[in-house]
């Protein structure tokens, strides 16, 4: 018995506390214009009811579920990659959405351009007040070329939805599993360090959904996540003139960490240790209303929290 043809592309999905929207995310992919695909959602452990929300799409050959102990998106990927039987690889989280020309414009994309290993594009931002219809190259740069220079420096910042060659991903080992945030920008960063190449297609191709609390939680521990991701590349990067931009980024990730923790400490009352973070965070807090700000906090100790508290709704307010 013949087995069936392979499918032109395979669409990791990762999905945890998805279920309110997981149907969303397989709906624009039912409406994509090419439908030569197959889908492979992983339920990552999740506690919501991702089954139940996925039932509506169990008559659609091409979307698969596998379930899996909640080990983290990096994780869900590789698992899905495991299974993948296309050539090409797309991402779609589960609570986001692909325009419907996504799949055709980013596989005509990397096979224009024989050195590609992936495809990336720009994105809406919707789910959020403050960034419905934003696009996401207005908010973090997306300034071509696409080099391992400009990714490290952030000049050019690859979007997660991209299309990549299976055997691009499966030359770097897949995803870090060890990472808890900013394993994407590992991924490019080891992509690009082998060789292979980034397509970007300038287009808003995919919908980007960000919650309301996602702007202000876990900052953090990305930033954490980004500087191990630096450290890594300094080390791969031994005697390539990338090394030492990896290394200024480090410490440039060091002060955002100083000015986040020094913040985190203020409010909790820990003046003293916030004020000696906060001055450890260089140009973040080095202009004239931040010098006097950090006087009067120090002289004011009592009253700092309140103060950061009022600084921090301002600056969220824009």
């Amino acid at each position: 018995m013949a087995s069936a043809p392979l499918p032109t592309i395979s669409v990791l999905v990762p999905a945890y506390r998805c279920a309110d929207y997981i149907g969303d995310a397989l709906r624009s992919l039912q409406a994509q214009t090419l439908s030569d695909w197959e889908a492979i959602v992983v339920d990552d452990g999740s506690p919501d009811d991702l089954v139940g929300a996925m039932r509506p799409f169990a008559a659609d050959s091409r979307i698969r579920l596998l379930r899996t102990a909640n080990e983290g998106v990096s994780a869900a990927r590789n698992h899905a990659l495991a299974v993948a039987r296309a050539p090409l690889i797309a991402l779609l989280d589960g609570d986001d959405r692909y325009a419907p020309d996504y799949l055709a414009e980013m596989i005509h994309a990397i096979r224009t351009d024989e050195r590609a290993g992936f495809a990336t594009c720009d994105a809406h931002f919707f789910g959020n007040p403050r960034l419905d219809g934003v696009r996401f190259s207005a908010v973090t740069p997306q300034i071509p070329p696409v080099t391992l220079e400009r990714v490290l420096t952030r000049q050019f910042n690859v979007f997660t939805a991209c299309v990549l060659l299976a055997t691009a991903l499966q030359d770097v080992g897949g995803w870090t599993t060890d990472l808890r945030s900013a394993e994407d920008l590992d991924l490019w960063i080891r992509l690009l360090e082998r060789g292979w190449q980034c397509v970007f297609v300038p287009r808003p191709l995919h919908h980007y959904r960000r919650r309301p609390d996602s702007l202000s939680s876990a900052r953090l521990p990305l930033l954490m996540g980004v500087a191990t991701v630096y450290d890594d590349a300094a080390v791969r990067l031994t005697g390539r003139p990338e090394q030492r931009t990896a290394i200024a980024m480090r410490e440039t990730i060091d002060a955002e960490i100083a000015f986040e923790q020094g913040e985190a400490l203020v409010l909790s009352g820990d003046v003293h240790a916030g004020l000696r973070e906060l001055r450890r965070a260089g140009a973040r807090t080095r202009s004239l209303s931040w010098r006097v700000a950090l006087i009067g906090m120090r002289l004011l100790p009592r009253a700092a929290p309140r103060f950061m508290r009022w600084r921090m709704d301002a600056a969220a307010r824009g």
